[in-house]
């Protein structure tokens, strides 16, 4: 039997969601209100920052020309892949970083040099590295997620209570048991949220197509030429 009170309560927040959810939503269609609105009457640069109608026509042309769902798959495949393999380097540097303080603190100014490289502005350098291929795509990808994975997680574990780690070492346990019993346990919010952010930096470090799939892609090209 659910009491009064707890039935106002669960209306009230069932209200809240709504009405964040509503807000949300309405935020979004402003948005791309006021961008077609901007496109349309030629205030922005439709070229750079192009538009929602150019935007639903480009997928709609080819969703036609059957190209959509490969690129979609692509990507999606570049993405799990960066993002994978991202998440395994990074946490295991974090894991070394932590067994290891002198590894840790020999590495750390080499980490934070990496960390304000723009790595971005690396993309031809990349690509002259890895070839004009999927593999500078994915290179990319992990060049920008592993140093934010390694920083985030490693400082997690870092601030992890050391009370618990004293109680721990005086009972004996050794440095695995800490860490699988304690350290790994207190981070594991930590660990997740480094997922979050990791699957969009991967997004973030993907390159478009280039090389010989620039030039046979007829967008691309008809971007180059514009361009050029």
């Amino acid at each position: 039997m659910v009491s009064l009170e707890h039935q106002l309560y669960l209306k009230k927040r069932k209200k809240e969601k709504f009405i964040i959810h509503f807000t949300q939503i309405a935020i979004a269609l402003i948005f791309l209100f006021l961008w077609q609105l901007l496109a349309d009457l030629n205030i922005i640069n439709t070229f750079i920052s192009s538009s929602p109608k150019d935007i639903i026509k480009t997928i709609i042309s080819l969703n036609n020309s059957g190209d959509l769902w490969r690129h979609i798959l692509i990507t999606l495949y570049e993405t799990i892949i960066s993002f994978a393999l991202g998440e395994l380097i990074g946490i295991t540097i974090a894991i070394i970083f932590w067994w290891s303080p002198f590894i840790s603190k020999v590495l750390d100014p080499y980490l934070t040099i990496l960390n304000s490289l723009p790595k971005v502005a690396l993309g031809p350098i990349i690509i002259i590295w890895a070839g004009a291929s999927m593999n500078s795509i994915i290179l990319m990808a992990l060049m920008i997620s592993v140093i934010i994975t390694i920083i985030n997680v490693y400082d997690g574990f870092k601030k992890t209570d050391v009370n618990k780690i004293k109680l721990l070492k005086s009972f004996g346990a050794s440095k695995k048991q800490i860490f699988i019993n304690v350290v790994f346990r207190e981070n594991i919010n930590i660990i997740v949220s480094s997922l979050k952010i990791c699957i969009s930096m991967s997004l973030i470090g993907l390159l478009p197509p280039v090389g010989e799939n620039l030039n046979s892609n007829k967008y691309y090209s008809k971007y180059l030429s514009h361009y050029l």
